[in-house]
C-alpha cells in the first residue's frame, strides 16, 4: 500500500486488506513522508496486528520509488498493489488466487467499482468510467492493448513478484509509472481479467480522475509528454510486432498530443501518419475536430 496524505481514507483501506477472507499475507505500507495524520493512523494499525510492516520515507520520494520500495521488502510469493483511497471487496486476494491455480504466472486483475469521498456507489465500474474500452482485450497478451491505452485498475493487480532487472517503477516518470510497469509486466506475462468488481475506486478532489484545475492540467500536460516517451521507445524496441491498427491509435494520441501544446504541424504530421495506417480508426477524426473547433472559437 503507497500512502500519502490519505488521513480521510487509509483507516478504511487498510481495514480492507485485514479483513480478506484470506489471511496468509503481508500488509506493507509505505508512507511517503504523509503531512497530515496518515503515519499516525498506520502505527495505530500497525501496533494491533503483526501482519503489517511499516516503511517511513523521510523525504517524499514519489509514487515509483514508494511502490518500488514496497515490492523490494515484499518476502511474499507474489504481489498485489493498493492505493491508500481505495478499498479492497473481502475475497479479493481468494478469487485471484484462485484464477492463478491454473497458471501462477499470469498477472491477475479484476473490474473495479466507482464511489466517492463518503464510498458511495456512483453506479459505474471503473472500465465504464474510462470511456469506450469494451472492446479492448482485457486478457492474454494485452502488450499493444496498452500502448494503446492504460485501463488496468492498480489496486486491483496480484502478480509474481518481479526480478528487479525485468520490472519495476520508473522512478523518472512523473504520470505514467504505471503504463510503463505494466507493459513491462505485459512483455513477460500473460494477463488474466476478472470482470466482477473486486475493489473500490474512490474519486475525490486530489486524485487523477477526480482533480481539476491548473495543477490537473499540469499533470495532463505532462503525462502527454510521458505517453510520447513510453510509445517512441516502446516502438524502437519492438517495431515489428506492432500491428497497422495500433500504430493507427498510437499516432493518432501523438498528433492530439502536440496539437493540443501548439505543435500544429507536428500534429497534422502524425494524424496524417494515422489515417495512412489505418483510414477507418474512428478516433483519426480526433484531429480534425480539434482544428474545427479551434476555428469556430476565431
Amino acid at each position: 500500500m503507497s500512502s500519502y496524505n490519505h488521513e480521510k481514507f487509509i483507516a478504511e483501506s487498510i481495514e480492507s486488506v485485514l479483513g480478506q477472507d484470506f489471511d496468509d499475507f503481508e500488509l506493507i505500507i509505505v508512507d511517503d513522508a504523509s503531512t497530515d495524520a496518515s503515519r499516525q493512523i498506520i502505527q495505530k494499525y500497525a501496533a494491533q496486528d503483526s501482519r503489517i510492516r511499516v516503511i517511513l520515507h523521510e523525504t517524499n520520494c514519489g509514487i515509483s520509488m514508494t511502490t518500488n520500495d514496497g515490492i523490494e521488502a515484499a518476502k511474499g510469493e507474489f504481489v498485489a498493489e493498493i492505493a491508500s483511497d481505495d478499498v479492497w471487496m473481502a475475497d479479493k486476494l481468494t478469487k485471484q488466487l484462485k484464477a492463478l491455480e491454473s497458471n501462477p504466472d499470469l498477472v491477475i486483475w479484476a473490474e473495479g467499482e466507482i464511489v466517492n469521498e463518503k464510498g458511495q456507489r456512483l453506479g459505474k465500474s471503473f472500465s465504464e468510467s474510462l470511456g469506450n474500452i469494451s472492446s479492448a482485450k482485457k486478457s492474454g497478451d494485452i502488450w499493444q492493448e496498452l500502448l494503446r491505452s492504460n485501463y488496468i485498475f492498480g489496486s486491483t493487480l496480484l502478480y509474481k513478484k518481479p526480478n528487479p532487472q525485468d520490472a519495476r517503477y520508473d522512478e523518472g516518470l512523473l504520470c505514467l509509472n504505471d503504463l510503463k510497469f505494466l507493459l513491462e509486466l505485459a512483455r513477460l506475462h500473460q494477463f488474466h481479467y476478472i470482470p466482477e468488481p473486486l475493489a473500490k475506486y474512490r474519486i475525490h478532489g486530489d486524485n487523477a480522475m477526480g482533480g481539476s484545475g491548473p495543477e490537473t492540467l499540469k499533470r495532463h500536460r505532462i503525462a502527454g509528454k510521458e505517453y510520447i516517451s513510453i510509445v517512441e521507445d516502446a516502438m524502437q524496441q519492438h517495431d515489428d510486432e506492432i500491428t497497422r491498427e495500433t500504430r493507427a491509435v498510437i499516432y493518432g494520441l501523438m498528433g492530439s498530443i502536440y496539437y493540443s501544446e501548439g505543435e500544429k504541424k507536428k500534429g497534422l504530421r502524425f494524424f496524417l501518419r494515422a489515417v495512412k495506417c489505418n483510414p477507418l480508426e474512428k478516433r483519426n477524426l480526433l484531429y480534425p475536430r480539434l482544428a474545427l473547433k479551434q476555428m469556430l472559437a476565431r
